[in-house]
C-alpha cells in the first residue's frame, strides 16, 4: 500500500505538475484573447442574462439559473475553504493573486464548454437532454476521436467518486466530529439519507435543492466573511498589497510560516484555483448542457459566472480573512488554518462559519457530482446504467465518512487531472465553432 501511494503520489504531482498548469492556464489566455476579452466585457450583461432567464419555456430539462446553481453546487465545496487555506499555507499570500489569474482567464474556458455543451448535447432515451466534453468531442471532432470521449467518461464516472463523493463525506464526518464530537459513522448514515432524499429524484429535484441551498448558504458564508473584514478593516489595503507584491517576490518566514518561492506562489495559486473552480477540467458544462435554452452562447454566459463567484468571490472571501486576521503565518494549513482565522477574526463562534460551511458545500458537491459522474456512466453504458450508479453512489458515502482516504484521494485527483486533457484539447480544436457563434450572436 505504500508503495502504490508513493506512486500514486509521484502521479499526481506529474499530472498537476508545470506542463499542465501551464496548458490549463494557456488554454483560457488562447480562449480570453480569441474572444476579445468577451467574458470580461460582458460579466454584468451576464448577471442580468441570468435574472431574466429564471424561467423559461425553451428546450431543456432545467433553467439556466439552476443548471448554474447545479454546477456551482458540485463546484462550492471544500476548495473553497481548505483549498484557499492550502495555496496560502503553501504558497504564501502570493498564491491568492494566482487563484484569481485562474479565475479571470477561466472564465473565458468555462464560456466555451458551456457554449459547446448546448451546441451538441443529445436527447438520450428517456428524453433527457445530455451532454459535455464526451459529447461535444463525439459529435463536434468527429469518429476519430471518439476514443478521447471515452476516456473523458470513464475518468469522470471513476474520479466522480473520489473527489464527489469520499472525499467530502469524509471532509464532512471529520469536520463534525472535531467541533461537535459525533461519531464519524453517525453523520455518514445522516449525510447518505439525505444525499438519497435528493439524488434518487434524478437532475431536477437536485437542480431545485441546488437552486435554494448554494445562494443561501454562499450568502451566509460571504456575510460572515465580510464582518470579519468589517472588523478589521483597516488592514484590508495591506492585505491586497501583501496579495499582490507576494505574486513576483519571494514570501519570506515569518511566525510559523517558513516562507515560499515565486514558483510556489504560481504553482498552488493555479492548481488550488483550477480545483476550486474546475474551469478546464470539463465538469460543469455536464449541467449546463441540461439547461433550457436556444442559445448556446447565451447559456455560456451564464456558466462563466459560475467561475467568477467561485473564486472571485468566495475564494477571496476566504483569503481575505485568512491574511488580514494573521492567521496565515500561524504554520496550520487546510480546513484547520480557515477555522483558526474565522475564530481570531470572531471569537467564540467564527469557527462554526467555516464548519457549517464545510459542510453544506460538501453536500451540494456530493449532490452536483453524482450528476456529473452519472452522465458519464451513462455515456459509456447507455440509460440501463443510471439507477445502478445512484445507488454505487449511495453506498459510498458512509464508507468515505469512515475511511482513511489518502490513496482514494491520490486516485481522484490524478484522473481529475487526466479529464482536463482530453477536454482541453477538445476546447483548442473547437474554438472555430466556439468564436463562430459568439461573433453572430453579438451581431444579431
Amino acid at each position: 500500500m505504500n508503495k502504490l501511494e508513493e506512486l500514486l503520489t509521484q502521479l499526481s504531482s506529474l499530472v498537476w505538475g508545470p506542463v499542465m498548469l501551464a496548458f490549463l492556464l494557456g488554454v483560457g489566455v488562447f480562449l480570453t484573447v480569441g474572444l476579445k476579452l468577451f467574458p470580461w466585457r460582458y460579466t454584468g450583461k451576464a448577471f442580468i442574462l441570468l435574472w431574466n432567464t429564471r424561467k423559461n419555456n425553451q428546450k431543456g430539462e432545467i433553467s439556466p439559473f439552476q443548471a448554474l446553481m447545479t454546477s456551482l453546487s458540485a463546484t462550492i465545496g471544500t476548495g473553497n475553504i481548505a483549498g484557499v487555506a492550502t495555496a496560502i499555507a503553501l504558497g504564501g499570500p502570493g498564491a491568492v493573486f494566482w487563484m484569481w489569474m485562474t479565475a479571470l482567464f477561466g472564465m473565458a474556458t468555462k464560456y466555451a464548454e458551456a457554449v459547446l455543451a448546448v451546441k451538441y448535447r443529445e436527447i438520450d432515451e428517456e428524453g433527457r437532454y445530455v451532454g459535455g466534453p464526451m459529447y461535444y468531442i463525439k459529435n463536434g471532432l468527429g469518429e476519430n476521436w471518439h476514443f478521447f470521449a471515452v476516456i473523458f467518461a470513464l475518468l469522470g464516472a471513476l474520479a466522480a467518486f473520489g473527489i464527489g463523493n469520499m472525499v467530502q463525506a469524509n471532509s464532512v464526518a471529520d469536520a463534525v466530529e472535531a467541533s461537535f464530537h459525533i461519531p464519524v459513522w453517525q453523520t455518514g448514515v445522516v449525510l447518505t439519507i439525505f444525499s438519497a432524499a435528493v439524488i434518487l429524484g434524478g437532475l431536477n429535484r437536485i437542480a431545485v435543492v441546488a437552486s435554494k441551498l448554494v445562494p443561501a448558504m454562499a450568502v451566509a458564508y460571504i456575510v460572515g466573511a465580510l464582518l470579519v473584514i468589517f472588523i478589521n478593516i483597516e488592514k484590508v489595503p495591506n492585505a491586497l498589497w501583501l496579495i499582490v507584491s507576494s505574486a513576483l517576490t519571494e514570501t519570506a518566514a515569518v511566525g510559523g510560516f517558513t516562507g515560499a518561492t515565486v514558483w510556489a506562489a504560481i504553482r498552488f495559486g493555479v492548481a488550488r484555483g483550477v480545483f476550486s473552480n474546475e474551469a478546464g477540467l470539463g465538469s460543469a458544462p455536464i449541467a449546463h448542457a441540461a439547461a433550457k435554452t436556444n442559445s448556446p452562447v447565451q447559456q455560456g454566459m451564464v456558466a462563466m459566472l459560475g467561475t467568477f463567484i467561485d473564486t472571485l468571490v468566495i475564494c477571496t472571501m476566504t483569503a481575505l480573512v485568512i491574511i488580514i486576521t494573521g492567521a496565515w503565518s500561524s504554520g496550520e494549513t487546510g480546513a484547520a488554518l480557515s477555522t483558526l482565522a474565522f475564530n481570531t477574526g470572531i471569537a467564540g463562534w467564527g469557527g462554526y462559519i467555516v464548519v457549517f460551511g464545510l459542510v453544506v458545500f460538501a453536500f451540494t458537491t456530493i449532490l452536483g457530482w453524482s450528476y456529473y459522474g452519472e452522465r458519464c456512466a451513462e455515456f459509456l453504458f447507455g440509460v440501463k446504467v443510471i439507477w445502478p450508479y445512484r445507488i454505487l453512489w449511495l453506498c459510498a458515502i458512509p464508507v468515505g465518512a469512515v475511511a482513511k482516504l489518502d490513496v482514494i484521494w491520490l486516485m481522484a485527483d490524478v484522473m481529475n487531472g487526466l479529464m482536463a486533457i482530453p477536454n482541453l484539447i477538445a476546447l483548442v480544436l473547437l474554438s472555430p465553432v466556439v468564436f463562430k457563434l459568439t461573433t453572430k450572436y453579438l451581431k444579431n
